[in-house]
């Protein structure tokens, strides 16, 4: 997925989860924040980051933050981007082969599923997670407490007992670390969720991603760790 426009900045401060300052060529600027999570670790002051100028004059931003370095690991922060990047690998036809039909935003039950799509007589929902949590080389979800992901197991549960077939992709916007593990000590109940999701019968993938400046890309497959309830 190959960004425009992009540019290098300095990280000031997040004065909301909405908007950050930045500092381009020693000009400060407001710019939109592309991901509304904590990021704590990752926007720091003075942390190098790469920003999106935008194409539309009427914006009340000039810019998107995309990136930041996190010492020498480059994270993509870009919340949009995960689905994106996902749909793309789907047509490489690693996970699944003659897809006769794929859908975006599919509503089942009362949650809405990032895809839904039938191929060789089976039919497959799927809900894809973006990971930009990194510590000591092993990569965590969620960051911060999330009902909207434990409703989306739930129902994913319920699909494989309908005779579904259901999968949880959790897109890690970086590349060079370890395995995924659930991050229990921020949501206990979303780490037992999802193992009880995968005796259920959901599957659990991770992929880790190539990340540059202006282009970010799905690569390998990372172990999940889940370690039990």
């Amino acid at each position: 997925m190959k960004y425009n426009n992009i540019k290098k900045a300095k990280f000031i401060s997040r004065p909301n989860r909405f908007i950050a300052v930045i500092e381009i060529q020693g000009i400060q600027e407001i710019c939109h924040v592309k991901n509304t999570g904590r990021c704590k670790e990752l926007l720091v002051p003075g942390a190098e980051v790469f920003i999106q100028e935008a194409e539309n004059s009427n914006r009340k931003t000039k810019y998107d933050l995309i990136a930041v370095y996190k010492g020498v690991r480059l994270i993509n922060i870009d919340s949009q981007i995960p689905n994106k990047i996902f749909n793309e690998w789907l047509g490489e036809g690693v996970l699944f082969k003659n897809i006769s039909y794929l859908k975006s935003e599919y509503k089942y039950l009362n949650s809405r599923f990032d895809f839904y799509l039938e191929n060789e007589n089976k039919k497959t929902l799927i809900e894809v997670k973006g990971v930009t949590l990194e510590e000591n080389g092993v990569v965590l979800f969620p960051d911060a407490p999330t009902e909207r992901g434990l409703k989306h197991i739930k129902h994913l549960c319920q699909a494989v007992a309908d005779g579904y077939e259901a999968y949880i992709v959790f897109i890690v916007q970086m590349q060079d670390v370890l395995y995924f593990e659930p991050n229990r000590s921020t949501h206990s109940a979303f780490a037992e969720a999802l193992v009880r999701a995968e005796e259920a019968g959901v599957k659990i993938i991770a992929l880790d991603c190539v990340v540059y400046p202006d282009d970010i890309k799905v690569n390998n497959r990372l172990e999940v760790k889940l370690f039990g309830v």
